[in-house]
């Protein structure tokens, strides 16, 4: 549905937001498997295709799959350096 698939898309761009608000410069969303194939099914409802996705609203995508529905948006150059760097949220409700 359009609605679920707004919905991602404006909390990933929210995330991005509270971490650029924050001083980092987010540009990875890590999804999991469950969430990606969410996003992947939406997408392809939307357009009508059957291709993989590769960027979500601007940011490179990476699945981990122990996230599950889950997905955090992260400045992969401050991620492990210390607390922050890292927004998570809720793909599948």
């Amino acid at each position: 549905m359009r609605g679920d698939l707004i919905r991602v898309l404006s909390t990933a761009e929210e995330k991005a937001n509270e971490l650029k608000l924050d001083g980092y410069e987010p540009d990875v969303v890590l999804l999991g498997k469950e969430a990606y194939e969410f996003i992947r099914a939406q997408i392809n409802e939307e357009f009508g295709d059957e291709e993989e996705v590769f960027e979500l609203s601007g940011l490179k995508i990476r699945v981990v799959e122990e996230l599950d529905g889950d997905a955090v948006v992260i400045d992969s150059k401050a991620i492990g350096l210390g607390l922050g760097g890292a927004k998570r949220f809720k793909v599948v409700l």
